[in-house]
């Protein structure tokens, strides 16, 4: 299979895609199904090996944050059903002000990001995200696309986050150096993001769906939670997954014992998060303990087209996975580009895959043994190698990407809107990074 022909195929399905989804308003579940079928026998494989990896890449998916959208879309119903969103909304504005409403939901997302998968995170904020907004009387699109830019920018960039830090170790890079950095570059991508959000996506107008006014939710609702025990549900899983991360660093900093065991298991975000949702149970008032059950069952409804959406997204990453994309970019290093190569590779595997980590760890294998022959085998080269593959698996975020829809779903969007907002933020983000990447290191490499 030539990489002309290979390239035709991928940049067909792609746009059959967004046509099918946007323009005729097929459900991208449907679409993404059909199409990763198509691709798979237009490519040559056989009928047997592309359906089982259809099947297998549906599963895998959903293996890794099925049972987190669950937990999280459940954790959202009882914060939204018992007032505790109001009060995190109160309380965030309280602090930051309406005016800067946009803001926090960037900071809130650039330091979930550190510890928490994006999709992840998400689903886990959201429902702060849609109070700020009625709250604060901005569009919808502005508070997620807001969130997800910081989410999404510590996500690719700073270790623990299991991308980054695998890149580290498969480049050699010092894992210190690593996060100093990625937190530094972090911050001009969470303030593009933010700028995005203010300037393009405030012109997609999506009402935060309540059904009342602040003053008359609060007397719906009578005595609201207070805000530790509010915010809890939400920061305790993060603190556990945290906590996991930092006693898996490779220094084993509570050694490999039972300490080690414990933190990990506990901080497995499929736990964390399940603890999260009994956390959030402790919320519910004795006076409405009997819609416990409704209110659960209206969460695992809620999630079903999330957890389809986002398992058809993994067949089409796993079909695409067979392809010899990695093999056909190659060429590329030796251009003497610099940074900006791990970047290309990282941007071309990410919009063909979808998975952004898969992209990170995939093109930091490729680049490992030609890091030195590159100029980039000092400490701080290492790390701009790494933040260059970050940036370019940010660019972009679209419908083969189960972030793009955990967002679009959670926030209200069509996929014409998702596309505007989420797409194109996460590829302003990436195209902003790399430049600044490259600038540094023409002077400090």
């Amino acid at each position: 299979m030539s990489a002309l022909f290979m390239f035709g195929v991928i940049f067909i399905a792609v746009v059959a895609m967004i046509i099918a989804i946007s323009k005729f308003n097929i459900h991208p579940f449907i679409v993404m199904v059909v199409i990763a079928i198509a691709m798979g026998l237009v490519c040559g494989f056989d009928a047997v090996k592309v359906i089982n990896t259809v099947k297998s890449g549906f599963g895998s998916i959903l293996a890794n944050i099925g049972i987190v959208i669950l937990c999280g879309t459940i954790i959202g119903t009882i914060l939204e059903k018992t007032g505790a969103a109001l009060t995190m909304a109160n309380s965030i504005l309280n602090v930051v002000g309406k005016k800067r409403s946009v803001l926090t939901m960037g900071a809130m997302g650039y330091v979930t990001g550190i510890p928490v998968f994006c999709d992840s995170g998400f689903v886990v904020l959201s429902p702060i995200s849609r109070a700020l907004a009625q709250q604060s009387n901005k569009s919808l699109a502005v508070m997620a696309t807001a969130l997800s830019g910081g989410l999404y920018a510590t996500h690719c960039l700073v270790p623990p986050t299991p991308g980054p830090i695998a890149m580290a170790g498969t480049l050699g890079a010092d894992l210190g150096l690593t996060i100093i950095v990625g937190l530094i570059l972090s911050v001009p991508a969470v303030a593009v993001a933010i700028l995005y959000a203010s300037k393009i996506s405030s012109k997609v107008d999506i009402p935060a769906n309540s059904e009342y006014t602040m003053e008359e939710l609060i007397k719906k609702y009578g005595k609201l939670p207070g805000v530790l025990h509010s915010f809890s549900p939400i920061f305790l899983p993060i603190i556990l997954i945290g906590v996991a991360s930092v006693v898996s660093f490779p220094s084993r900093p509570l050694g490999e014992g039972f300490a080690f065991k414990f933190f990990n298991f506990i901080g497995n975000p499929v736990v964390a998060l399940m603890l999260g949702v009994f956390l959030a149970m402790t919320l519910i008032p004795k006076s409405e303990k009997q819609n416990t059950l409704k209110w659960v069952t209206q969460g695992v409804s809620d999630s079903a087209a999330i957890i389809a959406i986002t398992g058809a997204g993994g067949s089409f990453g796993a079909i695409l996975s067979l392809l010899p994309i990695a093999d056909a970019t190659t060429g590329l290093l030796a251009s003497g580009l610099g940074v900006i190569v791990p970047f290309l590779i990282a941007m071309i595997m990410k919009l063909a895959m979808g998975a952004s980590t898969v992209a990170m760890i995939t093109v930091s294998a490729m680049m490992a043994p030609l890091i030195e022959t590159m100029g980039y085998g000092s400490p701080l080269g290492r790390v701009l190698v790494v933040m260059a593959i970050g940036a370019g698996s940010m660019v972009a975020s679209h419908a083969n990407d189960s972030y793009f829809w955990v967002v679009s779903q959670f926030s209200d969007m069509k996929p014409s809107d998702a596309y505007r907002c989420q797409t194109g933020m996460t590829a302003v983000m990436g195209i902003t990074l790399i430049v600044i990447i490259y600038i540094i290191s023409l002077f400090l490499v």
